[in-house]
């Protein structure tokens, strides 16, 4: 049985986004309401959270010009390795209803991420787009609720994307290319009462899902097969990244949001960022080149 760890009990109301970054050797990740982005220094064990203000940051990215692509409810900005912030596009900016949630680049460089409701139970609020490297944005899905985990095939033929309230891993033919998504099929169908949210693909092209409501991380093979489960102790599991010097680890984000004092009492670090080492290797993350 594969052992967790938790590393950083943040409490934090929605963890998310796990990224590792090579150039620092740390996991970067968000806490979407606390509007924060965290950096974990897995040699010291310490995380420091650098406060974002009014900015709810619903993923962060790395950037090939240096420092990070930051998703919040005003569009995407550009996160200097001083804190910095500079507007690359504005997408949603004068909904007061939705933000930026989950996103993820592909290895053109080019970001995938959607938005959703605040308050989480607006179907069909939010939509789903790709922004290129020169800072066009294309809606790709209209009517999205929750748009959550996105990754794609070892060969880039396929991308792996999750609505959440769907209870599906869905998959499409890509075109790397163009970057165009066609096809949109269900490839995984999760039980009822949890709810499929972050998503990677580790180097054998197997998906990694994070269960949130399922207390669970969940290993499948790429025709859908269930290959593995790793307990949490925690209820609410947001997303998952693999990271390390080598790769190796996998880091999980979770979240404490509506969670009674009770349930938080019997919860080991609801909304705190684990760790454990299934045996297999990930992917470094692809980069936005814009």
């Amino acid at each position: 049985m594969t052992q967790v760890e938790l590393i950083v009990d943040a409490r934090a109301g929605t963890g998310e986004g796990p990224v590792w970054d090579e150039r620092t050797r740390k996991l970067v990740w968000v806490d979407i309401p606390g509007c924060a982005v965290h950096h974990y220094d897995p040699d010291t064990g310490a995380d420091l959270a650098i406060d974002l203000g009014d900015r709810m940051p619903g993923c962060i990215l790395i950037r090939d010009s240096g420092g990070y692509a930051v998703g919040t409810q005003h569009g995407f900005f550009g996160m200097s390795d001083s804190n910095i912030l500079t507007e690359i596009c504005a997408i949603e900016a004068d909904d007061p209803v939705t933000r930026m949630n989950d996103g993820k680049c592909d290895r053109a460089g080019r970001i995938w991420a959607g938005t959703m409701a605040h308050a989480e139970n607006a179907p069909g609020a939010g939509k789903f787009y790709r922004i290129d490297p020169d800072h066009s944005v294309t809606t790709i899905l209209d009517s999205v609720t929750i748009s959550n985990g996105t990754d794609w095939s070892l060969d880039n033929s396929l991308m792996y994307y999750i609505d959440t309230p769907t209870q599906n891993i869905d998959v499409f033919d890509f075109d790397f290319e163009s970057g165009v998504a066609t096809n949109r099929r269900p490839l995984v169908q999760v039980e009822e009462g949890m709810w499929p949210d972050g998503m990677t693909v580790d180097v054998e092209g197997n998906l990694w899902l994070a269960l949130y409501g399922g207390s669970a991380v969940r290993c499948y093979s790429p025709a859908g097969s269930l290959m593995e489960v790793i307990e949490m102790p925690a209820s609410q599991i947001t997303s998952v990244a693999f990271g390390g010097d080598d790769y190796m680890d996998l880091y999980i984000t979770s979240s404490a949001k509506n969670l009674s004092p009770a349930e938080l009492d019997a919860e080991t670090g609801p909304g705190g960022l684990f760790v454990c080492r299934p045996g297999v290797k990930g992917r470094p993350a692809a980069t936005f080149a814009g």
